[in-house]
């Protein structure tokens, strides 16, 4: 059932943290991968760390161009076959992401909504659409756990990501908390059309966070800890592939327990 060797899978932000292991997690299931990013240097670095040529490209993609994705649409179906699952990973931060809320620049609040939510809505037309007019195809969108539950402002006290004092954006819940409603509204809109609709909401994943950070959350996760970078691996190969045959408008949430209590 988790099989996806007759599948191709456009993963967008594939080069991030999450999104190579993801695109490595598809790969060995044996899918053809697309892998887009931004930066299109570091796509092809993961596709040949995956070192599968002819099965697994990088690609340079810009996903709030809307023109770009039509053509990368046609460049990956030229090369990989016809979309079958469009996996939407893509998020960004703006130069003054961690800037309170009260001061946080209009200019700031656009540019994250453009790639994280109208990004997102752009590919589900250009990939959705074509799988919607063959009658088949799976969409997964990557949330975030502060996309369906707010940031407990305490675990931020004395903590750093890569020395730098971190916390969590109004831009970055109302992005992702945007991107749940697109998940349900599209499930019905496509779902008499073979097109199944999903997300994940990962919990905090450990990637550079200091000791103080990983402290207070792992406090506040049934679990105990931090959610390793591999672990939303399995979810993504879960609804890309038939195993989740009967599944659409889901939101599955890997948190390690956090939003039970």
């Amino acid at each position: 059932m988790f099989d996806l060797s007759a599948k191709t899978v456009v993963i967008t932000g594939g080069a991030g943290i999450l999104g190579s292991r993801m695109s490595r997690a598809l790969a060995d299931q044996q899918a053809r991968v697309a892998i887009v990013d931004r930066d299109g240097a570091r796509a092809e670095a993961v596709a040949a760390e995956i070192g599968d040529p002819a099965r697994v490209r990088g690609y340079t993609g810009d996903v709030t161009d809307r023109d770009g994705l039509v053509a990368l649409s046609r460049r990956v179906e030229a090369e990989l076959g016809p979309v079958d699952v469009l996996i939407n990973n893509v998020a960004t931060k703006s130069d003054n992401f961690f800037e309170p809320f009260e001061t946080f620049p209009l200019a700031d609040w656009n540019e994250v909504m453009n790639v994280n939510t109208t990004g997102v809505m752009l590919s589900c037309q250009v990939f959705g659409a074509a799988m919607a007019a063959r009658g088949r195809g799976s969409i997964v969108t990557t949330l975030s756990i502060y996309g369906i539950a707010a940031p407990d402002q305490r675990i931020y006290e004395g903590s750093l990501y890569e020395g730098r004092a971190i916390n969590t954006p109004a831009v970055y819940s109302a992005s992702k908390a945007a991107l749940l409603g697109l998940t349900r509204y599209l499930a019905a809109y496509w779902g008499d059309r073979g097109v199944r609709v999903n997300a994940i909401t990962p919990g905090g994943v450990a990637s550079g966070q200091n000791e103080e950070f990983s402290r207070r959350y792992s406090a506040r996760v049934p679990l105990g800890r931090m959610a390793r970078v591999d672990e939303m691996s399995g979810a993504i190969v879960y609804l890309a592939s038939d195993a989740s045959s009967y599944v659409t408008g889901h939101n599955l949430v890997v948190d390690g327990g956090l939003t039970v209590w």
